[in-house]
């Protein structure tokens, strides 16, 4: 009896501790859940009060010209220099000779040529003297202005079949037209300036051996720039309508206004926006750079009911809003921005907006809002 009772006194002690250690390391499980498990969580918040707001919208552009082109000469020979000196930066006027090719060797066959018309015109004077005696003066005066210096005169009007049939007979007008088309050559050898400009780059120096087509130098139009804009989807329409925009440089003073000159067809993926061309013409007193940043300001673009909240709030058109104590994804548009706010449509009065755009975590039970102010 005694072995017995010992037998189950044994028995029942066992027992009792392997229960007891399953219900210490339960307890212990749950308070480890418990304190690792935070069920409730603080977020920053704004109550929204939307507005009658009359934007300033802004894009951002750089200045370029809209004529650029490559100064090269269709024949070859040595390059000389013009009226002044070409280097990057240097401006000059419209039809200033930039430019020229040396053409002493072409001076001279011209020249040579127009001795050799006005010989066969000597020739030819007294058959016309004898044959055409009314036409006498006008052949008379064309000899005369024949200059081996300067550009040959209008070649006299025939006034019959005859005289014509004459003068072409003894080659006076086949060499009349050679003479033209080596006169039409020789401005070739110059290049004049098609604009008022600036010299964007050098590619050879006077004294270097040009072939046909080979750069020169670029030049730009100082007196025609414009100002491309990405100008995003959504505000395309009323850019459109508005039509004109005031340019700010870097220090947000005004320098000058712009119109649309014309719009692309492609809407960038990237940024979801249109490239719009603007001319700018620069206020008086006013120096604008190509290749100079600047500020494009619409003003009272927009007039709408909307709120201004932190960009940080939002994320391709999407918000969080506070709502019994969970987060609620909701759509919102655009409007405007101005520094670090963005103004946005679609949003009620009294919503709580989540300052920070952070996808809720399944673990927290509880959202509790904090304004700020």
């Amino acid at each position: 009896m005694k072995k017995n009772q010992i037998i189950l006194f044994v028995v029942t002690l066992i027992l009792s501790g392997i229960i007891y250690f399953i219900i210490l390391n339960n307890k212990k499980e749950e308070i480890k859940e418990t304190k690792g498990e935070n069920t409730t969580k603080y977020v920053p918040i704004q109550v929204i009060q939307n507005q009658e707001r009359s934007l300033k919208t802004y894009s951002y552009g750089q200045i370029s010209p809209y004529t650029e082109l490559d100064v090269a000469f269709e024949i070859q020979g040595k390059l000389e220099k013009g009226a002044i000196v070409m280097k990057p930066g240097t401006r000059f006027k419209f039809n200033s000779l930039l430019y020229k090719i040396n053409s002493e060797e072409m001076y001279f066959t011209l020249s040579a040529r127009k001795a050799q018309l006005a010989n066969l015109m000597i020739n030819v004077m007294a058959e016309i003297e004898l044959d055409y005696p009314t036409e006498t003066e006008k052949w008379n005066s064309f000899l005369e202005r024949i200059n081996p210096a300067g550009f040959l005169p209008k070649f006299p009007q025939f006034q019959s079949d005859k005289e014509k049939m004459f003068i072409t007979a003894k080659g006076v007008y086949t060499e009349y037209l050679n003479i033209k088309s080596l006169e039409a050559r020789m401005t070739k050898y110059l290049f004049l300036a098609p604009f008022n400009g600036f010299v964007v780059d050098i590619y050879a120096e006077p004294g270097s051996i040009i072939n046909p087509g080979s750069r020169v130098a670029k030049i730009a139009n100082s007196d025609n720039m414009e100002v491309k804009l990405p100008i995003p989807v959504d505000l395309f329409e009323k850019f459109k309508e508005k039509g004109s925009v005031k340019f700010l440089n870097s220090e947000n003073e005004a320098i000058g206004t712009g119109t649309i000159k014309r719009v692309t067809n492609l809407i960038n993926q990237n940024t979801q926006s249109i490239d719009v061309y603007y001319s700018i013409k620069p206020y008086k007193n006013v120096t604008i750079i190509s290749g100079q940043h600047v500020t494009a300001e619409i003003d009272n673009l927009i007039s709408e009911s909307m709120c201004a909240v932190p960009s940080t709030a939002v994320k391709k058109n999407k918000v969080f809003i506070l709502k019994n104590s969970q987060f609620e994804k909701m759509s919102v548009k655009i409007l405007g921005s101005k520094q670090d706010s963005l103004f946005v449509d679609g949003l009620n009065n009294q919503d709580t907006l989540l300052l920070e755009y952070n996808e809720p975590n399944k673990k927290i039970k509880k959202y509790i809002g904090i304004e700020r102010h």
